[in-house]
């Protein structure tokens, strides 16, 4: 059973690395100045940004390899493992095809995320006055669908690096906000 005490150590342990939390904001500041540059350099940012993901998801799923019981599921959680390895090297030897990769997906969420929001708005029309609001945003979503899923248009390549680079500079704000509360709070508990 965790005390009062034990809880306390624990925070006081989290508040003391905030520094780390600092490091990794200014890290996503950093990248979402290379992204928004929007240049050859930012394409290949992005990819290479997309193998980091990878080889942490095959790190997860390494992990989950050693927590599950059972051997079907151990087989499934290796094989993916495998799979996000592979594909992290794909990315890392080639960041801008990994790129235009990641655009395609996109543009096929964005499809998904349009025809969920019509029939939303179908769905909800009766009880929902605003559900033209819904309608309005799904025909967009899948005319930005459309739009981002050529695969020759330099537009579509700016579009996902300006998503990237403002993703970028949101999650350096909060992994900023996060540090100073996180100093704050060591403080208060190093008074207590």
């Amino acid at each position: 059973m965790e005390t009062q005490r034990d809880r306390q150590a624990a925070s006081a342990a989290a508040a003391g690395l905030w520094w780390v939390v600092l490091i990794m904001g200014i890290v996503w500041f950093v990248i979402a100045l290379v992204v928004l540059r929007i240049n050859e350099t930012s394409i290949t940012t992005v990819g290479v940004i997309m193998g980091v993901v990878l080889v942490f998801g095959a790190l997860g799923e390494m992990v989950a390899v050693g927590l599950v019981e059972g051997g079907g599921w151990r087989i499934w959680h290796a094989i993916l493992s495998v799979l996000f390895l592979l594909a992290a090297i794909w990315a890392f030897t080639e960041p801008k095809q990994a790129f235009w990769a990641l655009a395609s997906v996109l543009g096929f969420m964005l499809l998904l995320v349009g025809v969920f929001e019509i029939a939303r708005a179908f769905a909800t029309k009766q009880e929902n006055e605003g559900w033209w609001l819904s309608l309005t945003a799904g025909i967009l979503y899948i005319v930005l669908a459309f739009w981002v899923s050529q695969q020759l248009d330099p537009v579509k390549g700016q579009l996902l690096l300006f998503i990237v680079g403002i993703f970028a500079l949101l999650r350096g704000i909060s992994e900023i906000v996060l540090a100073f509360a996180l100093r704050s709070a060591g403080k208060q508990l190093a008074r207590a």
